[in-house]
């Protein structure tokens, strides 16, 4: 397995919309082992494909608070929404920022395992924000479209501003060949 790098807001890639999955294959499948190993160790609850630059419709979840409970999503499409909340959301692509997006209370979604099967899941919850967020990553859309564009442009120059420091230190401390 890998840990992947995981792409990080404005980068224009997160915008990209995933392709469908033609065939669950053993590609895939390494796909889906290292996205988790990525998420779990990043640390995340969920994780689209478009995150770390891979535009085919794949997303993984766990919600657990012992990371014990793994869910892939492959091809997910959400059959049904009901209710509307708020959470706090927050997004390893726009790392350090958490804000309230409104969401549907209740969904119901299909998709295939990692062994190519069908199913459909219903979720509330955490569960159902997490799913709606990760989709949203495969249609090229952020929790920060969400936002103001007030405060989605302050949240884009901070993070390009850390991105600039960044890369600068890595220079100042790189040595010389």
């Amino acid at each position: 397995m890998a840990i992947l790098d995981i792409l990080h807001f404005p980068d224009t890639r997160l915008r990209t919309k995933a392709k469908s999955v033609a065939k669950v294959d053993d590609a895939i499948r390494q796909t889906v082992k290292n996205m988790f190993e990525t998420m779990y160790a990043a640390p995340g609850i969920g994780l689209a494909a478009t995150q770390v630059n891979i535009h085919h419709r794949i997303i993984v979840i766990d919600v657990s608070s012992d990371q014990n409970e793994p869910l892939c999503l492959i091809n997910p499409e959400l059959v049904a929404r009901d209710g509307e909340e708020e959470m706090e959301e927050g997004c390893l692509s726009v790392p350090g920022y958490y804000e309230t997006v409104r969401r549907a209370e209740r969904i119901r979604v299909c998709a295939l395992n990692e062994a190519g099967e069908s199913f459909t899941l219903e979720a509330d919850g955490l569960l159902a924000v997490c799913i709606q967020h990760e989709i949203d990553h495969l249609d090229g859309k952020l929790f920060v479209d969400y936002l103001s564009p007030l405060k989605r442009n302050r949240i884009r120059t901070k993070l390009e501003k850390q991105s600039r420091q960044e890369a600068q230190t890595a220079r100042e401390t790189s040595p010389a060949i």
